[in-house]
């Protein structure tokens, strides 16, 4: 069993105010964001820190070439801190900026065995759904190897995880809905892993409490979205401080793959194969998965038999899930996936309830197609 961490010191704020007064952000800051996140919040206020946006070096989710650019670009200013205000792909570019020495690259960083926070850094998230704001980790596309990949290092904790609703509220639902199913995905996978504890399955279950009760109350009227976005964005941190120990598994072991070729938005691919991995753990009989269905079946008022049926049910109304093919996949895609998913994402796999061979794979994305 891994030891429970939490490494950042957490804070919430009403506003984007009292962060900026409190945390005394000035001219000896970079912050790292979007433009159209950054820009309405921040605009109207005294925000005297250096920026740079995400969307001038790239687009789409993070990219060696990405932030083989934005390091090249950081290296260039002086600054202390790194705050990071936005979704998973600043977040995790923000931890690369963070722990890099002068001259780095995305390849030499992977490479390292030594590495260490050289700026501090504070995350705000934008969205809730990532959890990264409080793990340890950091994804990118090895366009070179055709996969996501990620960097695994205590050296990427956040000092300091900075919770403001407020840098909700304008999400798109679309992104709500994507990135809220990424956190579910979050809490499952973590409660489900070999490594979890007492500790993290406490804050997955919590996660998942937080995330069904919000969706019961959001789908007769989407327009009460606002009122509960607080307890989103908690769920969200709340999964990623289970993940962080006790990892995620096979749905995003499947998922990379999905994002790296179609460009698929992370919780989006997340949520493209998440039924079928469960179905596939409740057919095997995965180790410790009976405790799952009891579980879903009290926030979802059914017996635990019916769980995964109402849960998917639930999801499709929250945010209809298309099937593989629709992205464009094909059987003989399906069948070079899995191959790819047992090479190159072992350490996923490591934390799935049931061991997954290619041919397991295989079967999950075909009955997705």
């Amino acid at each position: 069993m891994k030891q429970f961490v939490c490494k950042p010191f957490i804070h919430m704020f009403p506003d984007c105010g009292a962060f900026l007064s409190a945390f005394h952000v000035c001219e000896d800051d970079i912050v790292l964001s979007n433009a159209c996140i950054f820009n309405p919040a921040f605009g109207h206020l005294d925000c005297r820190a250096q920026t740079l946006f995400l969307e001038d070096y790239g687009s789409g989710e993070p990219s060696d070439t990405m932030v083989d650019a934005l390091l090249a670009a950081a290296a260039a200013r002086a600054f202390r801190r790194v705050i990071a205000i936005g979704g998973g792909s600043v977040m995790d570019v923000a931890k690369l900026l963070a722990i890099a020495p002068a001259g780095s690259t995305t390849d030499s960083l992977f490479a390292a065995k030594n590495l260490r926070q050289e700026k501090e850094l504070v995350i705000l998230p934008t969205t809730c759904g990532t959890g990264s704001e409080v793990t340890n980790i950091a994804i990118v596309n090895r366009t070179r190897l055709g996969t996501k990949m990620g960097i695994v290092d205590d050296s990427l904790y956040a000092r300091h995880a900075v919770l403001v609703p407020e840098l909700l509220e304008k999400l798109p639902y679309s992104v709500f809905a994507s990135s809220s199913l990424d956190a579910l995905v979050h809490a499952v996978e973590s409660f489900l892993s070999p490594a979890a504890s007492p500790f993290t399955q406490m804050f997955a279950k919590e996660a998942i409490h937080l995330i069904l009760s919000g969706y019961s109350k959001i789908l007769p009227d989407k327009g009460r979205l606002k009122e509960h976005l607080g307890d989103f964005l908690l769920a969200s941190t709340y999964a990623g401080l289970s993940f962080g120990t006790a990892g995620c598994a096979t749905v995003h072991a499947l998922s990379y793959p999905l994002g790296a070729v179609f460009h698929i938005p992370h919780g989006e691919s997340n949520y493209a194969v998440f039924s079928g991995v469960l179905r596939h753990y409740e057919k095997r009989g995965a180790k410790g998965f009976s405790t799952l269905p009891g579980i879903l079946a009290q926030e979802l008022s059914c017996a635990p038999r019916e769980a995964l049926d109402a849960l998917d049910g639930m999801l499709q109304a929250v945010y209809p899930r298309k099937r593989l093919s629709a992205y464009g996949m094909t059987a003989a895609q399906a069948k070079e996936f899995a191959e790819t998913v047992l090479r190159t994402q072992q350490r996923l796999l490591a934390n799935s309830p049931e061991k997954i061979t290619a041919a397991d794979a295989y079967a999950i994305y075909a009955d997705l197609l």
